[in-house]
């Protein structure tokens, strides 16, 4: 599919009712918004595959759903440290935060640097990025020691303080995928948990608390990152 058709693919979709469903079900406001569901971009971009060059007009198209479909289809591994200081500027929302997060940023050479860059940030969508670039690289990165995940844990700590909901709700979410990557992390996210308790923000409280509800459970989904290392992980509560 050329550029052209894409956004003629696009305006076909369009529904203004579902740009008003999406802001009040799951509060996500988005300027210039056609009002296309994720999985349908999904499907799109499937068909086109990975494209650079498609990817980035789509982006500087200025269109919604078409930053959205840029998140998809353009390659991670060509990704430079402009671009992505480009991208996580423009940022509105959770959603498309996220889907850059998780599908471009956190596959990238960048994605350790740009944790501890964005981290600190105060702009509540850049700082999310952070945190949800940290939650999906401790899925993407299946061969990294504990040493490298176990440097988030005091960034988690200083930023729990944070009451914007989807800062505090991405930090969370960062806490909770370390503590699900293999049985020592476990130990040492619950442990954060126990201590963010002990915070006197409200935030911090709610982090610890929600991410202890997750990692506490008897049956808790656990991965066995480095494979090299974490054959069966085991997980004893007694």
């Amino acid at each position: 599919m050329t550029y052209n058709e894409i956004i003629e693919c696009l305006y076909d979709l369009k529904d203004p009712e579902k740009v008003i469903f999406k802001e009040k079900k799951f509060g996500i406001k988005s300027n210039n918004s056609l009002g296309i569901y994720h999985k349908e971009l999904k499907m799109i971009a499937k068909e086109i595959g990975h494209d650079n060059a498609l990817a980035l007009q789509l982006f500087d198209s200025g269109i919604y759903e078409a930053r959205l479909l840029c998140s998809k289809m353009f390659k991670p591994k060509d990704l430079t440290e402009p671009l992505m200081e480009k991208w996580v500027q423009t940022f509105e929302n959770w959603e498309i935060c996220d889907s850059f997060s998780m599908g471009l940023f956190s596959k990238s050479k960048f994605a350790l640097s740009k944790i501890l860059e964005w981290t600190e940030r105060s702009p509540e969508f850049e700082k999310r990025a952070g945190f949800a670039t940290i939650a999906s690289y401790c899925m993407a990165d299946k061969t990294s020691e504990n040493k490298i995940f176990e440097q988030f844990i005091p960034i988690i700590k200083r930023q729990a303080n944070d009451e914007r909901l989807y800062v505090k709700k991405a930090v969370n979410w960062s806490l909770r995928n370390i503590g699900k990557r293999n049985i020592d992390l476990n130990i040492n996210a619950i442990e954060t948990a126990y201590e963010l308790l002990e915070f006197e923000s409200k935030s911090a409280k709610w982090i610890g608390k929600n991410a202890l509800n997750e990692l506490e459970k008897d049956n808790l989904r656990m991965s066995d990152y480095p494979r090299a290392k974490y054959r069966s992980p085991v997980v004893n509560k007694n």
